[in-house]
């Protein structure tokens, strides 16, 4: 029953709005508990991730609607900063790669920035193992 319980919530997916830099919408359906790069990069949308989440760097950076912002939980202190070194940063902005997709999200708008800051190397991409 609870193996039963998990797949099902596993199974569970939200509509997200993906704003992209050059300002058009993708829609996308997200499983509840994936991150935001993880979604980002499943549906092949320009979101870097160069550090593959280990809060390395700032090339997930994100802008979130001030509703959904202020339910997140706070940046932990890594998180505040690596978005100190990211690109056109606001009040509302995140890390892909910290937040975790929840079913109160639903229809939610993720702004892409127009850049990103890689220190790495200039235009590296990674790929997904």
């Amino acid at each position: 029953m609870l193996c039963r319980r998990l797949l099902r919530a596993a199974a569970t997916t939200v509509k997200l709005v993906f704003v992209n830099a050059d300002k058009t919408e993708t829609v996308v359906a997200a499983a509840v508990g994936t991150s935001l790069l993880e979604v980002a990069r499943a549906h092949k949308l320009d979101l870097e991730g160069a550090c593959e989440s280990s809060m390395a760097c700032s090339t997930c950076h994100i802008i979130l609607d001030p509703s959904i912002y202020s339910q997140l939980p706070q940046a932990c202190a890594d998180e505040e900063d690596m978005l100190d070194l990211a690109f056109g940063l606001t009040p509302t902005s995140r890390l892909g790669c910290q937040i975790k997709v929840a079913e109160y999200m639903e229809g939610t708008k993720v702004r892409l920035p127009a850049a990103t800051r890689n220190l790495y190397v200039d235009g590296f991409k990674p790929t997904t193992h």
